[in-house]
């Protein structure tokens, strides 16, 4: 039987990476390098070693759990039976398109700025418009958002724990790229940390 949600969430997650893909290329052919694809940092090695594997379980664990009946990768019976979790997981389904759309977005806006990590001998600048005007890092909030949607979806101990794995990953990278950015446009990326929040919207400016 086809599980409609997990259908969908699988086409998102390989439309998301496939996004990602197409990024680089782009970003590569007006800039002539690569957009840090491959870490320069210690920090962003140590993650990459982390990200890679789960990244591939992200994109494999749905079609895993509409094949396997029973065991590890299998759904749990509730969820297509209970009324309420079917309607979630349908909702939740619709979330992760609009996160992948968002994120979209946010690519397009960022152009030729876009980074995969932090690249200390590429000049960029500072993208504050769109969504960028009141969230520092409005794709890593999507991709956090739509991994929550993943465990929704494809509730199993496995997914929760890439979950999980995930949302530290990225704030790690948040900071660690504020960091970066802090060092490179100094009180001019202080300001406007003191006006966005990281991922959600700040509800009152900090003062200097």
């Amino acid at each position: 039987m086809q599980d409609g949600p997990v259908l969908i969430l699988a086409a998102t997650i390989w439309a998301y990476w496939i996004g990602v893909a197409v990024m680089v290329v782009r970003v590569r052919k007006r800039t002539r390098r690569l957009p840090g694809v491959v870490p320069e940092q210690r920090l962003e090695r140590l993650m990459w070693l982390v990200w890679i594997p789960l990244i591939i379980f992200w994109l494999i664990l749905p079609s895993l759990a509409t094949t396997q009946r029973h065991g590890l990768f299998a759904l749990p019976e509730l969820v297509h039976t209970h009324f309420g979790l079917v309607m979630l997981r349908w909702g939740a389904s619709l979330v992760g398109v609009v996160c992948l759309l968002g994120t979209i977005e946010c690519w397009m806006r960022m152009g030729r700025n876009w980074r995969m990590g932090v690249v200390p001998n590429q000049g960029t600048e500072l993208v504050t418009d769109g969504l960028y005007a009141r969230i520092r890092h409005p794709i890593y909030a999507f991709s956090v958002l739509l991994m929550l949607c993943s465990v929704v979806i494809v509730p199993t101990i496995l997914m929760m724990t890439i979950a999980i794995i995930h949302v530290v990953l990225m704030i790690l990278k948040a900071r660690h790229e504020e960091r970066f950015l802090l060092s490179t446009h100094g009180e001019r990326y202080a300001e406007y940390c003191r006006r966005t929040g990281r991922f959600f919207p700040r509800l009152i400016s900090r003062k200097a």
